[in-house]
């Protein structure tokens, strides 16, 4: 690997960040290289910052030595987000993991981006508090990297996504100019909402050095409901059934039937055979509403068509969520590697879009599955292969979905972004006069375009 640094620049970055936090070495910058997407290209250096200060005088430096940053945390991103494609100096979040202030009476908290999205949740439960968003990948992502992506999550359909819950941040823009954005206000609509246009930006604007979260009461309780029915048609029928009662769930999560047999290859769940589509069903409230929500479900259910019915609390409840969890290690019984869409596509579109998945799959033989989150139609579709020599029908595969997804009315990503992986079909989706504007905006908080270079638009 030929690294372009100067002696002078790795002078720089020791001297700021300590030998011990700037890493230059090729053996241990390799893990840097990558991120679940499994895309690879070699940074230049890796630093480890402890406090704002560093970011500030790092960003100083590397816009007037053009130098390009790549921020990261724990890379559990899917899209290649986290890839340093044009090289660069990584910067891991890992170190700014402080939880600076829980505010019971504000309902905030204040956090640093490196704090770990289920570590988070866990400690407000001592506070009788409650952060909504739950990405599958809760125990191991960051709030840097939920905000980064807009993450989700299973409870989306009652509670919103991660945009719904940041009040406000403090960002290092390029040149090392601090902006702080929105406030610990519930309500503020002074000025243009640079906030949101932060939110979901990919690392391609700025650093967040702080983020100022909503929080709300811990529910008092919750039930889940796992159901099977005979097709996915027939499910969704239930769904919307559901949905139309005014019933609010947090989760309506759905697995079709290739997760169903990649389960039962791992784990005896009592499943039976004629269930060919499962629907997980969560509410929570007050423990009143719970079971009228739970009764006036089980009213609906008697008119559909449900061919298994399981109700859940407690350590019970956890369990029907294993089947959940189980998911993406089940998935691997098809396959050693995979490409995991996510996208998203209206309600009434569902059943198109994973007839049609499945479809061409089948024409290439490669197994795919399709899972997510059905309350607001954001559909995973995994495409699961063994070896080199079928990567290319594999992605000539996810293609064809992505441009279908897009001709449905749908969108390419509903939480992962779009990163290195999606990112030529953007055009497909957002007219030229978005994308134009996208980059004027990337150009007044970036002007040298050093900040995650050439990805998402």
């Amino acid at each position: 690997m030929t690294n372009p640094l100067k002696r002078s620049h790795k002078r720089f970055l020791i001297n700021l960040f300590g030998e011990d936090n700037a890493v230059f070495e090729p053996a241990s910058l390799a893990i840097y290289g990558t991120d679940a997407s499994k895309e690879f290209s070699w940074p230049w250096a890796v630093v480890r910052p402890e406090s704002e200060e560093q970011i500030i005088e790092l960003l100083k430096w590397a816009n007037k030595e053009k130098i390009p940053i790549v921020p990261r945390a724990r890379a559990s991103n899917v899209v290649g987000a986290c890839v340093p494609i044009l090289g660069g100096v990584v910067v891991s979040t890992l170190k700014l993991n402080r939880i600076i202030e829980i505010n019971d009476v504000d309902f905030v908290a204040v956090v640093e981006p490196g704090v770990i999205t289920g570590d988070f949740q866990r400690k407000l439960k001592r506070y009788g508090l409650f952060y909504p968003p739950d990405p599958a990948s809760a125990d191991i992502s960051t709030i840097g990297g939920n905000v980064s992506q807009n993450a989700g999550g299973l409870r989306a359909v009652k509670y919103g996504v991660t945009k719904d819950y940041v009040l406000g941040m403090d960002v290092v823009l390029p040149g090392g100019y601090k902006l702080s954005l929105g406030s610990r206000c519930h309500k503020d609509v002074v000025g243009l909402d640079l906030r949101s246009i932060m939110i979901g930006s990919e690392g391609t604007l700025g650093f967040f050095t702080k983020i100022i979260l909503k929080l709300i009461p811990m529910p008092e309780t919750s039930i889940s409901l796992l159901l099977g029915f005979s097709s996915l048609d027939r499910l969704l029928h239930g769904a919307i059934s559901i949905l139309k009662m005014g019933l609010v769930p947090v989760a309506m999560e759905f697995m079709d039937s290739s997760v169903i047999h990649c389960i039962k290859k791992i784990k005896d769940f009592n499943i039976p055979d004629k269930a060919n589509s499962l629907l997980i069903v969560r509410f929570d409230g007050n423990k009143a509403d719970v079971d009228f929500s739970v009764k006036r479900c089980e009213e609906v259910l008697k008119d559909l068509d449900v061919v298994f019915y399981e109700k859940g609390e407690g350590s019970k409840e956890d369990e029907i969520w294993d089947i959940r969890r189980m998911i993406n290690p089940a998935a691997y019984q098809l396959g050693k590697m995979k490409i995991a869409l996510d996208i998203c596509v209206p309600r009434s579109k569902i059943v198109e879009i994973v007839d049609f998945s499945k479809k061409k799959g089948e024409e290439k033989d490669i197994p795919v599955l399709c899972f997510g989150h059905l309350g607001d139609g954001n559909i995973h579709v995994n495409l699961m292969y063994t070896g080199d020599e079928m990567e290319r029908s594999v992605h000539l595969v996810a293609n064809e979905i992505l441009n279908r997804t897009v001709e449905v009315g749908g969108t390419i990503s509903g939480e992962h972004g779009v990163g290195i992986l999606k990112k030529g079909f953007i055009k497909k989706q957002l007219d030229r006069h978005a994308i134009f504007i996208m980059r004027r905006i990337k150009k007044i908080f970036d002007p040298n375009n050093i900040m995650n270079p050439y990805k998402a638009y």
